[in-house]
């Protein structure tokens, strides 16, 4: 980062011993923010004028959106409302998991089965209270950027071809820019890429059913889908569907040397985008972001970018975090 020429994707492969196909040490050898570096302050100064008409957006769901949860092992929130006396009220949330609702990934909820964590953080460090690659570090830099939505799911059914909401369709990047050719908006470096499918919109209708088990569109497990993310510098990455990618990875071609040399089992994380994005990019990603009102909003007016914000809680050594986040626009 520190050099005049920033490395393409390409370059990334080419890099010798264990740095290869990794952006590790690209922000610094002791980096833990990865690709959030793109927002400088002269990027965020810029994200203002992205701001026309003052209204704000809410681009989170509920906390206790979904009962029962979308991931088993991610329960339900117990909310406890209590007063010292009948004119005072105080609170406490048990069984809060952070990735639940709309959330943000950080970059220790994911390493690669034969690189690590990235910047070659040892997972031994990565446990509560110890700070290593914590959601504490996007806390305190905060997330503000100039925000572009690209609503590939209107593109798709406008064009003929809507996407599949009850399957894993892997959504290619081609379809990412036909849809900002379509809406008249072009990426910049340091843009936080809002991608919505329609998956949210498509299972809170009424009467909605849930697939069993749980499926949903999303960005194609490829390595060109990686290539296409960090080439265009983004920020980050978020999405209106569970896991950014398609879900479940059934259909990808990734693997990694310790699954094909038979040292790591296949399991639910096998053939994941994630596990390039996240360790080996430094890429951070939000999951299950409320795009609906933002799109109708771009839509009435023809902009497609804002501001966008997001502030995730500071829990020292956080896996991820409720994004907190608004969209100004």
């Amino acid at each position: 980062m520190h050099a005049e020429h920033f490395p393409t994707y390409a370059e990334l492969l080419e890099r010798p011993g264990a740095l290869r196909g990794t952006a590790w040490e690209v922000f610094g050898v002791d980096d833990e923010l990865g690709t959030l570096n793109h927002l400088t302050p002269e990027r965020v100064r810029e994200a203002v004028r992205s701001v026309r008409r003052g209204v704000r957006v809410n681009l989170n769901l509920p906390l206790d959106a979904f009962d029962p949860p979308l991931i088993a092992h991610r329960g339900s929130i117990d909310h406890h409302v209590f007063g010292l006396n009948e004119f005072h009220r105080d609170e406490r949330i048990d069984n809060l998991f952070t990735q639940a609702s709309t959330q943000i990934d950080g970059l220790r909820h994911f390493g690669h089965p034969d690189h690590g964590f990235y910047n070659n953080v040892s997972g031994e460090l990565l446990t509560a209270g110890e700070p290593a690659l914590g959601i504490q570090r996007v806390a305190e830099a905060g997330i503000a950027g100039r925000g572009v939505l690209v609503d590939v799911g209107r593109h798709r059914a406008a064009s003929g071809r809507p996407i599949d909401q009850d399957s894993n369709e892997q959504i290619p990047t081609s379809d990412i820019d036909d849809a900002l050719d379509r809406q008249g908006v072009s990426l910049r470096p340091g843009d936080i890429l809002l991608i919505r499918f329609g998956w949210l919109e498509h299972i809170r209708r009424p009467g909605a059913q849930r697939t069993n088990p749980l499926v949903s569109p999303g960005l194609a497990q490829q390595e060109a889908t990686a290539a296409w993310l960090w080439d265009r510098r983004v920020a980050m990455v978020a999405a209106d569907n569970i896991a950014l990618e398609a879900w479940p990875a059934t259909e990808s071609t990734l693997t990694t040397r310790a699954e094909r040399d038979g040292m790591l089992g296949r399991s639910s994380h096998s053939g994941m985008l994630h596990r390039i994005l996240i360790p080996l990019l430094g890429l951070t990603i939000g999951e299950l972001w409320d795009l609906d009102a933002l799109a109708d909003e771009c839509a009435h007016t023809g902009f497609y970018d804002f501001l966008v914000t997001g502030e995730p809680l500071n829990v020292v050594g956080g896996v991820g975090s409720p994004a907190n986040s608004l969209a100004i626009l």
